[in-house]
């Protein structure tokens, strides 16, 4: 699905909105359920004026019939939950036949997954419980629930993970870096030029992150 344009789409988890309003700007039909009403609250400063639908709801039972959406996605999220069922079929209610289902999670073999975990067991870890996935796991979650894979990627941290975990400990002193720093001007930009070009080998996949898959609905 290259054309957007008219497509209903859902976001499952507000998250920051900067896909949503991407696709709000390719011309789709946009909605963002979340369960918290605080990150509703946040996500309409960022949204402001733009046409994109705020629902406070419960991803394992949204307030859509079935069969809504042309587009569902969600960031960040599945790996939160200790059983993913409720959510992937959900996932599978709302999208009509052919629709799909894009899906971001923690990749396994990261340097990120060994801290994760030792921060969980020391108690100091600010994510929540969370586990992660390899490229196989998550295909084969996926085709459980009636979905067929049609694209597998990767990416890594933007910002860097190491920055992203200072920011989270400031935070605790009520000191707020900016989420998308500028100041590394250059080293940035080489940084992303070197993750364009391995972008297409397969073992890419396992440096990354996180991996996703878009799939379609059978």
């Amino acid at each position: 699905m290259t054309d957007i344009a008219g497509k209903r789409i859902l976001e499952v988890g507000a998250g920051t909105g900067r896909d949503s309003l991407k696709m709000r700007e390719l011309g789709g039909d946009v909605s963002l359920v979340d369960y918290s009403e605080e990150s509703l609250h946040l996500i309409r400063h960022i949204v402001k004026n733009h046409e994109v639908t705020l629902i406070m709801g419960d991803a394992r039972g949204c307030p859509f019939g079935d069969a809504t959406f042309d587009v569902v996605f969600h960031q960040g999220l599945l790996e939160h939950f200790p059983s993913p069922f409720p959510l992937l079929q959900e996932n599978r209610r709302i999208l009509k036949r052919g629709g799909l289902l894009v899906i971001d999670v923690p990749q396994t073999f990261h340097v990120y997954t060994l801290m994760k975990h030792t921060l969980m067991v020391m108690g100091l870890w600010f994510g929540g419980w969370e586990r992660q996935f390899t490229v196989a796991s998550l295909t084969r979650l996926i085709r459980a629930f009636g979905f067929e894979p049609i694209h597998i990627y990767g990416d890594w941290s933007r910002p860097g993970i190491w920055y992203k975990i200072i920011r989270q400990l400031l935070m605790k002193f009520r000191i707020r870096l900016p989420m998308y720093p500028k100041y590394l001007g250059s080293l940035t930009t080489v940084f992303y030029d070197l993750q364009n070009h391995l972008r297409k080998k397969r073992m890419f996949l396992y440096t990354v992150l996180s991996i996703g898959v878009v799939a379609q609905k059978l």
